[in-house]
């Protein structure tokens, strides 16, 4: 896999391509500092973090990541009990990347869906994971738990996401680019607007019909397995430093209390609103990268070199 230079992602960051049991993980890597894994949401790839992924390699190496199902990573049919796009398999995927790549203990930022992986992650491997921010979310079993009126309507694409028989892939599939243009601009309040290309990039990935039902299953899996798996970790908190960055006009912002919340999942918690919506990477890009440079850059791991030699084609 060549680079894409239609992608605002600029030189020197490279592709790298990792087997993680059969399914491809797609990254783009640069820097030669302590590695941070950044992980996007939906209906995004690692091209959300276009502006901050660069500032950021100045000081760590950088693994901007698409999740499996998204971007230019693999896409394996979903199975009856989505389990391919649990949260828990979804965190291992990048475990792998990162270990392909070297490290064996990183930091984690996550917007959205990627926030989420970043959570189980964090559960499933504490002795990798030094560090986790989450973007715009708290955790799903308190989503649920406390969902009402305003939780539906305004996060109604995780209801019919959910949906089975094959309905939010038949419906989506009918227009790919109205939906990621339409969901998007219904999230996005002031500040930086979307880059063109990026949002080209986004269509092109989710015009595949792959993309689409891989997506449905993370939404079904939220629903479903990842729910049992975090039932099951009820009770058990996070250990390691978590920073939460909300949006102040988003539904996050405006429904929860933020930093409250995530004190019930996790132990040292620090966080702050920003003035966007949603998409916080694309929309206030430099008070992002402001935020993650400092908190990763407290208590961080001692320099190491990302051998680019080693990046996949």
């Amino acid at each position: 896999m060549g680079d894409m230079t239609s992608v605002p992602l600029p030189s020197p960051f490279r592709s790298h391509t990792v087997d993680a049991g059969g399914v491809g993980i797609h990254a783009k890597v640069a820097g030669s500092g302590p590695p941070l894994l950044l992980l996007h949401g939906y209906p995004q790839t690692h091209v959300i973090w276009h502006h901050v992924a660069p500032a950021l390699a100045a000081d760590f190496t950088v693994v901007a990541a698409d999740l499996r199902g998204y971007g230019d990573s693999g896409k394996p049919a979903p199975g009856p009990d989505d389990a391919e796009y649990s949260k828990r398999v979804m965190a291992a995927d990048q475990v792998h990347l990162m270990r392909d790549l070297g490290f064996d203990r990183f930091a984690v930022a996550g917007h959205d869906r990627g926030g989420r992986v970043g959570h189980r992650m964090a559960l499933d491997h504490p002795d990798v994971v030094t560090r986790l921010a989450v973007l715009d979310i708290v955790p799903t079993r308190h989503t649920f738990a406390n969902a009402d009126a305003a939780f539906g309507l305004g996060y109604y694409h995780w209801f019919f996401l959910a949906a089975g028989h094959g309905i939010p892939e038949r419906l989506i599939g009918g227009d790919p680019e109205f939906w990621i243009r339409a969901r998007m601009g219904a999230r996005h309040a002031g500040g930086t607007p979307f880059d063109p290309a990026a949002e080209a990039e986004y269509v092109r990935c989710f015009s595949d019909p792959a993309a689409i039902a891989a997506s449905c299953s993370d939404y079904r899996a939220a629903a479903g397995i990842d729910l049992e798996h975090d039932d099951a970790d009820a009770g058990r908190r996070i250990e390691v430093p978590l920073l939460a960055l909300w949006g102040e006009r988003s539904f996050v912002g405006r429904n929860y209390a933020v930093l409250d919340v995530w004190r019930e999942y996790a132990a040292q918690v620090s966080g702050r609103a920003l003035a966007a919506d949603h998409y916080l990477p694309e929309e206030a890009p430099a008070e992002v990268t402001a935020e993650l440079r400092t908190f990763f850059t407290t208590g961080s791991a001692p320099r190491a070199a990302f051998t680019t030699g080693s990046a996949g084609a």
